[in-house]
């Protein structure tokens, strides 16, 4: 496992753990619940950061860009032109040439609009950005947004903060052995650690996820479960589970047994 590292548009990660920014109780919580994490990837909502008074307390005092890379997302856009403005305004005050894109087509459900989704992310890798889309567990618009030049495809499991883990495991499934050229990184839904754990057993690359930290009573151990449910999920599909049969099958088998 020790050179399974996660590499995105040639840049390597040793943690496959992904996490936010949003809804801590303090941004001193947050900085703990990200060390506990062993994340290296942080993403931050770009509209949410106070980027033109300096003077003013803002998260990102609180994210050590020595340790994390910051990862900006365009959270709240609703078209493609809203979000590629945010984009560019991240890149111009220094946050990033990356690009967590998100386009959300509904506000009741968070679901994303796929169509403009798909012409944001052409406009913006024409522009020289490494785009992460904010996807659906859609195989088409999957294939789609690699053709756009995406670094990554990133499909819910679930509903933005719902918290009810991995609801179609079989179209992450269908993800993975169809989508091989880019990382498959699971983005939303995830609720506790063994939700991280099932999603990495799919195949995932990497997870991302952050109300399942933040919204815990103890965000600190629930960031450090997320780790450890991020590594023993990578490492049981690395394993390969056992066949699943209907009937038993002794542990200890008789056969050779001298009676």
């Amino acid at each position: 496992m020790v050179n399974d590292g996660l590499k995105i548009a040639g840049r390597e990660f040793r943690s496959r753990l992904i996490v936010g920014t949003g809804k801590y109780r303090s941004f001193q919580e947050m900085a703990r619940a990200h060390e506990a994490s062993g994340a290296e990837i942080v993403t931050v909502a770009v509209r949410r950061v106070n980027l033109s008074d300096r003077s003013k307390e803002s998260m990102l005092d609180y994210i050590d860009r020595t340790k994390y890379f910051i990862l900006p997302n365009t959270a709240g856009c609703t078209t493609a032109d809203e979000a590629v403005r945010t984009a560019r305004l991240a890149r111009e005050v220094g946050l990033s040439n990356w690009i967590k894109l998100e386009v959300i087509g509904d506000q009741k459900t968070l679901f994303p609009d796929n169509f403009e989704l798909v012409k944001a992310t052409e406009i913006l890798v024409s522009e020289g950005f490494v785009v992460l889309p904010y996807t659906n567990d859609d195989l088409i618009a999957a294939r789609r947004l690699v053709d756009a030049g995406a670094a990554a495809v990133m499909p819910l499991g679930a509903p933005i903060g719902s918290g009810l883990g991995v609801q179609n495991a079989a179209n992450i499934r269908i993800l993975r052995e169809m989508i091989t050229s880019v990382p498959l990184i699971l983005d939303a839904g995830v609720g506790t650690a063994s939700d991280a754990t099932v999603a990495m057993e799919l195949g995932a690359d990497a997870v991302l996820m952050n109300t399942g930290i933040a919204a815990a009573r103890d965000t600190v151990l629930m960031a450090e479960a997320m780790k450890h449910a991020v590594i023993a999920g990578r490492e049981a599909y690395l394993a390969g589970r056992m066949e699943k049969k209907l009937y038993a099958t002794a542990s200890s088998p008789l056969a050779g047994v001298v009676r």
